[in-house]
């Protein structure tokens, strides 16, 4: 069967009301059949499945590991060895099998050609079990008017034809008969919701780890920031004359300001792809748009880990910091929450906003605004007016901020140049100890050090939690 029609004449949607991709919008009318027997609204996605124009793959993944892990997402109780053979078999089918463990690729990373990418969006549908109709929506793009013109010659020579009105008797000499064949729908043994979180997050996983400038990325972009200031600064003094604190306040400031701005640049890169992955996926039933975004949350924390551990090994000892391997651990700590804060922000964001280029702006003002106010490096917040005051006790930089500075400052002693100097030859010589300059800057934050921790880190899962439920309306919204 062929649908043809001119731009915009509703082949998309009439495809999209038989496979039960429209969900929410429109009144259906009229009645799908299959076998005689009419099917509810709530069926026909169990029944039917079409290949979309757009073909959105993981670029990373070879076309075998994409089948194989449409096939987990489809099938709770197959064995590696069934799932296998199926995806086996449906890529001899379509022949594929030459390019199984060839990487689907990109228009920028060169892979499979586009019409054996077409063939591996047709396998994705197949792999479903729908009824043996696969419906392909190609979106012509011939002239308006002429395609206009042939549909209705097509369409008066059908009406007139012999076939048509065969067609019409055998629908209702089906519908009439007393023992109607059964409807041939999907399987239904649906992995569990735990179970399709674990494939989608062996999946991205799989397909960082296969992009290797993208890894490089994540691994490496903190640490080379942190090698710029350590350039730049070279060791910090204790001497108040030769910036003593002032050293330690600006790379304090510069870490934290730009930590969150590299989990943004990560989430900006990354996900984009798979929320169009997910999209379309989400179309088919496979699994929900917040499942994605949980499983791409899951797969970067060891990355993010390894990346701050990495980066503050270099900086943390190479400029001098407190020597003490547990202040060591709890920098390490404090910065690793704003670089997990600035991702999960972005992802929120991107649930929301569709281009990811206003997403990076808007990340890039909440974290500049966040650190101007919160940090107390700039103003101190006490001699901010009320509404400044109020707005920093929801940053995050606040929190990380008074940590890495109690972290740092106390238990120091600083000297002033020579011992001849005096407060009255030089201000500066007022700071003695470390626990002065705390005072100073976020007083009883020595006190707070556990409890800043704990709001620091709770800022994680309050944006995983706000992103799911982002994506949940995302989904509403999305599908039509």
């Amino acid at each position: 069967m062929c649908i043809l029609g001119s731009s915009g004449s509703g082949k998309t949607t009439l495809l999209d009301a038989i496979s039960g991709r429209l969900r929410r919008t429109g009144t259906l009318l009229g009645e799908v059949c299959v076998n005689g027997r009419a099917l509810r609204q709530d069926q026909f996605q169990d029944c039917f499945s079409y290949v979309m124009q757009s073909d959105t793959f993981l670029s990373s993944l070879t076309v075998r590991e994409t089948l194989r892990y449409t096939a987990m997402l489809t099938t709770r109780h197959g064995s590696a060895d069934l799932l296998g053979k199926k995806v086996e078999a449906i890529m001899a089918e379509l022949n594929l099998s030459h390019v199984a463990d060839q990487v689907i690729g990109n228009y920028k990373v060169g892979g499979i050609s586009s019409g054996e990418r077409r063939r591996v969006s047709i396998a994705v549908q197949l792999l479903q079990d729908p009824m043996d109709l696969t419906s392909v929506d190609p979106q012509s793009k011939e002239r308006e008017i002429e395609t206009y013109k042939r549909v209705q010659m097509l369409e008066s020579s059908y009406k007139e034809s012999a076939i048509c009105r065969r067609i019409l008797e055998n629908i209702e000499r089906t519908k009439r008969l007393k023992a109607l064949p059964t409807v041939p729908f999907k399987t239904k043994d649906i992995p569990g919701t735990l179970c399709k979180l674990g494939v989608l997050l062996r999946r991205v996983t799989r397909n960082l780890l296969r992009n290797k400038p993208a890894l490089t990325m994540r691994l490496l972009q903190n640490l080379i920031m942190g090698l710029f200031v350590t350039f730049f600064l070279l060791r910090v003094q204790n001497d108040m004359l030769k910036g003593a604190v002032q050293d330690r306040v600006g790379l304090l400031y510069q870490f934290v300001g730009a930590t969150p701005y590299t989990g943004m640049l990560n989430a900006v890169t990354l996900f984009p792809v798979l929320r169009a992955v997910s999209d379309q996926e989400s179309l088919d039933g496979l699994y929900e748009k917040w499942q994605m975004l949980l499983a791409y949350v899951l797969h970067i924390l060891p990355f993010s880990i390894a990346a701050t551990v990495l980066f503050s090994s270099v900086s943390y000892w190479t400029l001098g910091l407190y020597p003490e391997a547990a202040r060591f651990g709890y920098f390490s700590a404090a910065l690793l929450a704003p670089h997990l804060i600035g991702e999960c922000l972005t992802l929120v964001l991107l649930g929301i906003v569709q281009n990811p280029n206003i997403v990076n702006s808007i990340v890039a003002l909440l974290s500049i605004a966040g650190l101007l106010v919160g940090s107390g490096f700039v103003r101190n917040i006490e001699e901010m007016n009320f509404a400044f005051k109020i707005y920093s006790y929801f940053t995050f930089q606040k929190y990380c901020c008074e940590i890495l500075v109690v972290n740092e400052f106390y238990g120091l002693n600083f000297t002033c140049g020579s011992s001849n100097n005096s407060v009255i030859n030089n201000p500066m010589c007022t700071i003695t100890q470390g626990i002065h300059f705390i005072e100073r800057t976020c007083p009883g934050a020595t006190s707070r050090f556990t409890a800043n921790f704990l709001i620091l880190y709770a800022y994680i899962p309050v944006l995983v939690i706000l992103g799911i439920i982002v994506f949940k309306i995302r989904d509403r919204l999305i599908s039509r």
